[in-house]
Formats: structure tokens, C-alpha cells, sequence
């Protein structure tokens, strides 16, 4: 009987201490419970600022080119006989202008195309002048007394003409462009001399582009005199014209 009573009082204890240690654990295990992680505060995101994307400053625009001058066309006293590109008339015959003969499709040996100018000037003073020339005219006989006659050549910067001498050594004192007056006279003058010619074609240049050449009537002449062509001269001209 009394081991019985020590039985039941071990097996009583034994289940006390197991129900103390499972409320010990349990007491334990809710204390050593972490705490609920609080909720880490939202940074609010830094706002954005607007920009307006600016426009890039536009270049001035460029000034529209000013219109090229126009090219100057080759303008031709003579180009050839009856040529259309013909202009002014060799009429304004001058000084001893009886001892001057003009022919003016001489075939031979012309610098260009088919024909030349032959000009025979005899220095006879028939006329009592002891010189003589003939200038090339806008309109034929136009000593500067016909209004709106001449022709505008603006532009051109230099006259330009073929010559040889029959024989070599004629003398021309003067070629010329312009330089008749009048009431319509020539806006502008240039020449060059005296010109003592070869047997070989030779080109000789006026300068005229400092001239004012908005009027011509006077497109060429030449003048020559007896005292330096004692014998009289022959002498051939060819491709005149304004470039």
C-alpha cells in the first residue's frame, strides 16, 4: 500500500513539473516574440519640375543674293561683210575724204571669216585737209544731231580690232571710239595711236572700261595724214567689236 501511495505521488509530480515546463515554454515563446516591424515611412519622391523644352534660336535668314550682272555679249563693228551681227555704218568720211577708198568685203587674206575692210588712202589733199578718216556711225551721216540714236554698250571693258598694212609701216595716228559732238553727242571717248602697222594680221585692244558707254554713235574711226604716209598707205582692218 505504501508503494502504491509512492507511485501516484511520482507519477503526480512527474505530470506537474511536465504541465510547469510547458507553461514555461509557452510563456517563454510569447515573450521572445519579436515585435511586429513597424511600417518604414514612405519618402515622398522628390517633384519633378516642368521644363518647357526651349527652342533653339533660329539664324537670321540671309539676304537674297543680288541678281548677277548680266554677261556682256560680244558687240560687233564688223564681223563680216553683210554679217547681221553688223552694227554702225563707215559713212562719216572725213578731211581728204576724195582720196579715201573703203571696200568693204576684200578677200584677201582676211584675219577671219570670208571678207576683211581694204582702205586704200591716195594723200593726194584733194579736199585741201592734208589728212583724212572715216568714222563708223549710228546712224549713217549722224554728226550728233539725231536724238536717240546711239547705241548702249555698257558693260564692254575693252574695242578690240584686226589690222595689217599692205606693205608694212603705214601709220595710222589714231583709232578711236567716240568723241563725236553735237547736240546728241557720244557719251564717252577712248583711243589709241599713232599705230604703225605690219604685213601680219595684229590685234590691238582701246581700253573703255572706265568709259561711259551708254550712248555711242561713234563705234570706230580711223585717221591717218600725208606727212607720215608720204606715199600715200593701204591698209586692212577686221573683226571690230566691243567685248
Amino acid at each position: 500500500m505504501k508503494n502504491l501511495l509512492l507511485i501516484l505521488l511520482a507519477a503526480f509530480l512527474a505530470a506537474g513539473c511536465q504541465k510547469k515546463e510547458e507553461m514555461t515554454i509557452t510563456q517563454t515563446e510569447t515573450i521572445t516574440m519579436p515585435a511586429a516591424e513597424e511600417p518604414t515611412p514612405s519618402v515622398p519622391e522628390p517633384a519633378t519640375a516642368q521644363v518647357t523644352p526651349t527652342a533653339p534660336a533660329s539664324e537670321p535668314t540671309p539676304a537674297p543674293a543680288a541678281p548677277a550682272a548680266a554677261e556682256f555679249k560680244t558687240f560687233y563693228v564688223y564681223a563680216d561683210k553683210n554679217s547681221p551681227d553688223n552694227h554702225f555704218i563707215p559713212s562719216g568720211y572725213m578731211g581728204d575724204y576724195s582720196d579715201i577708198t573703203l571696200v568693204p568685203d576684200a578677200m584677201e587674206n582676211p584675219h577671219a571669216g570670208t571678207t576683211s575692210i581694204k582702205i586704200t588712202y591716195s594723200n593726194k589733199a584733194s579736199n585741201g585737209a592734208r589728212w583724212a578718216g572715216i568714222y563708223w556711225q549710228q546712224p549713217a551721216n549722224n554728226w550728233g544731231s539725231q536724238e536717240n540714236a546711239g547705241f548702249n554698250i555698257a558693260g564692254a571693258t575693252k574695242l578690240t580690232f584686226w589690222a595689217r598694212g599692205e606693205k608694212g609701216g603705214e601709220r595710222i595716228e589714231e583709232f578711236k571710239m567716240g568723241g563725236i559732238s553735237g547736240m546728241f553727242s557720244d557719251s564717252g571717248t577712248a583711243g589709241i595711236g599713232p599705230v604703225v602697222l605690219t604685213p601680219e594680221w595684229t590685234q590691238y585692244t582701246i581700253d573703255v572700261s572706265a568709259k561711259n558707254l551708254t550712248y555711242v554713235i561713234g563705234g570706230f574711226a580711223w585717221s591717218t595724214n600725208l606727212d607720215v604716209n608720204p606715199d600715200g598707205c593701204t591698209f586692212y582692218l577686221d573683226d571690230i567689236r566691243y567685248e
